[in-house]
């Protein structure tokens, strides 16, 4: 099974993944960010973009990598992946169940002002505009798809402990 941590930068999807690894047994968290940094290093570089997201293999690598792990361990793969682009979700969820992969989808929501706090508090990243312009996106995406194709974790006054314990709880349920 995938569990997959869906939302933008500072909804608590990196912390609120190791926690969640935490409460499943038998699951490692997956980064599907380090596919997209694979392709950057590719020389000389793949066509310029401004999101790793748009080349067309980074989805069905993730896909593919993703097969491969849960085929080698067993157990469940949760993954902290922002993904605001509607066909590429559908891309990506189509693939893993072409595999027979379950897939739990979830969002960590978190209002716009909380976000732009967060981003700016960061201490381990520090504030950045990358982070930020992803803010507005996130919003339309919420208003238009991405929250009536997932589970809604609101993590606006939760503590990424709560938030890990909500989806595990909805996982039981």
């Amino acid at each position: 099974m995938i569990v997959w941590l869906n939302g933008t930068h500072g909804a608590g999807k990196t912390t609120t993944s190791a926690l969640v690894q935490q409460l499943i047994p038998d699951s490692r968290v997956f980064d599907a960010e380090k596919v997209g940094e694979t392709l950057m290093d590719i020389t000389p570089g793949l066509p310029e973009t401004d999101n790793f997201q748009h080349w067309p293999p980074w989805r069905p690598l993730v896909v593919e990598t993703a097969r491969r792990v849960l085929d080698y361990t067993g157990g469940t793969l949760v993954v902290p992946m922002t993904v605001l682009v509607e066909p590429y979700w559908r891309e990506i969820r189509t693939g893993l169940a072409g595999h027979g992969i379950p897939v739990r989808h979830f969002v960590l929501h978190a209002d716009q002002e909380t976000l732009r706090g967060r981003i700016e508090g960061d201490l381990v990243m520090g504030p950045s505009t990358f982070r930020h312009a992803y803010v507005e996106p996130y919003a339309e995406a919420a208003r238009t798809w991405l929250h009536a194709a997932a589970e809604v974790v609101d993590t606006t006054h939760l503590t990424p402990a709560e938030a890990a314990r909500r989806i595990v709880a909805a996982l039981k349920s």
